[in-house]
């Protein structure tokens, strides 16, 4: 059959180590595709041709929703370039190596199988294959090497909340040994995707120069039906909720951590509680963690393990007010560590607190650099 794209579909194998792997990336018109489009000019160009597909409605897989997405048509720019956003089809992929999707659940479970019958390594955002036994789940600066062995050949990337911990827990537990963690997050509403900021926008807007948070209930009172994705009011406010209600009380998030850290980190036994808490801030997560281990830990062998880590900032010092926060570690790719101490009653325990951009390490980053790692063997 000839494509559109037929022309650079010769000989994959072959065709394969005489050039730049060729990308798509699915999804490209989204909150996190535009992240990623940013990222893949910033990084080191790897890339043959980059393709933008647009995602269309997850209700497409119900057989509604229209197919040619209204972003169909739209000229994005990446690595300088102005380039077209296609409709999502089977014949997009034809002469692809890689494609990077970031797609609602629904719409991964769909296409990325069909990506991968032509031949293509998928990289996956959503929820649909994280806990696939088949699928791997990556952190590049974790566990990389499980990136080779994809039998769907399908890999996952992890969740914006575990991303934004895991790449320094990763190395604790590499020297000390994991044993337990417990955790509180702190999540940003960008996580809800532009609804989410949206509302948080229009809610404090609503109560800038007011006296409400003084009575209760005056702030939900004063926002209405204006609560957009959230189950409460944001602004003025932390919402101990985040995702859906799951078994006894636990929500999604909750258990998105527990799992994808045990999978992540190859330990299926770990001992794992999470409280996911919405907070008004836009963009970046923050994590009150504890983490026990195998072996006793010092502050200073913590500083030092976190300080050698690839993709960890140490930010603390708690005396001069040095920590990280959201507010100072948005829009920048690395994992900031601060608060360290080591339990006051069990040292074999560790206190510290993350920051993360749930937009760039906690979705964006991550694909590209699991992308980078697949095309970096390809070429080999």
């Amino acid at each position: 059959m000839t494509t559109p794209f037929s022309g650079t579909a010769t000989g994959r194998a072959g065709d394969r180590a005489a050039r730049k792997p060729h990308l798509a990336v699915v999804g490209a018109t989204g909150a996190v595709g535009s992240v990623l489009l940013g990222i893949l000019s910033e990084r080191a160009d790897v890339w043959g041709e980059i393709r933008l597909i647009a995602a269309p409605s997850s209700q497409l897989c119900s057989g509604r929703g229209d197919p040619h997405s209204r972003s169909a048509g739209r000229k994005l720019t990446v690595r300088g370039e102005a380039v077209e956003v296609l409709a999502l089809s089977e014949e997009v992929f034809d002469g692809i190596d890689i494609a990077m999707f970031d797609v609602p659940d629904e719409v991964a479970a769909q296409w990325a199988p069909v990506a991968a019958a032509k031949g293509v390594v998928v990289v996956d955002n959503s929820a649909a294959f994280r806990l696939d036994p088949d699928v791997p789940l990556v952190v590049p600066e974790v566990n990389a090497h499980a990136a080779r062995v994809r039998p769907r050949g399908i890999v996952a990337n992890p969740n914006c909340t575990t991303l934004s911990m895991i790449v320094a827990l990763g190395a604790l537990h590499a020297e000390y040994g994991l044993s337990e963690l417990v955790v509180s997050s702190y999540q940003a509403a960008s996580e809800a995707g532009t609804a989410g900021v949206d509302t948080l926008r229009s809610q404090l807007a609503a109560v800038s120069g007011t006296e409400l948070g003084t009575t209760p209930g005056d702030v939900r009172r004063a926002m209405g039906d204006t609560l957009g994705p959230f189950p409460a009011p944001v602004a003025l406010n932390v919402v101990p909720w985040a995702g859906s209600l799951q078994e006894d009380g636990w929500s999604s998030e909750e258990l998105k951590v527990r799992n994808e850290s045990r999978k992540i980190l190859g330990l299926p036994g770990l001992r794992v509680s999470v409280t996911c808490v919405r907070v008004p801030v836009i963009t970046a997560h923050s994590l009150a963690v504890h983490a026990r281990f195998e072996n006793e830990v010092t502050v200073a062998g913590a500083h030092e393990i976190l300080a050698s880590a690839p993709g960890v900032v140490v930010c603390d010092d708690p005396e001069a007010g040095e920590f990280p926060t959201p507010a100072d570690v948005v829009g920048t790719d690395p994992t900031w560590v601060g608060r360290v101490r080591r339990s006051l009653d069990d040292p074999r325990a560790l206190e510290l607190f993350v920051c993360g951009d749930n937009l760039r390490k906690g979705a964006a980053l991550n694909t590209a650099q699991i992308a980078e790692v697949i095309a970096a063997d390809m070429a080999a």
